[in-house]
C-alpha cells in the first residue's frame, strides 16, 4: 500500500498538466513525475519489477481521486 502519497504541480501555469509526486511503498521513498497523458517516470529508486504494474495502479487511482475529482 502507498503511504503519506503527495503531489504538486510541476508547472506554476496550472493549465499545463504534470505534477510532481512522492510516496512511501514498503518503506521505501519514492519519487516520480506523473504526466497529463498517465505517464509515470521515476526520479531515483523504482519498485520492482514485480511490484511496478501494481505500484503504477494505485498511482493512478490516487490522481483520479485526487486531481481529475
Amino acid at each position: 500500500m502507498i503511504q503519506h502519497f503527495s503531489y504538486k504541480p510541476l508547472f506554476k501555469n496550472s493549465q499545463i498538466p504534470g505534477w510532481s509526486i512522492q510516496f512511501f511503498f514498503q518503506q521505501q521513498r519514492y519519487n516520480a513525475e506523473y504526466y497529463k497523458d498517465g505517464g509515470i517516470q521515476f526520479i531515483g529508486p523504482t519498485p520492482s519489477e514485480e511490484q511496478l504494474a501494481s505500484v503504477e495502479k494505485m498511482i493512478h487511482e490516487l490522481m483520479l481521486f485526487h486531481v481529475y475529482e
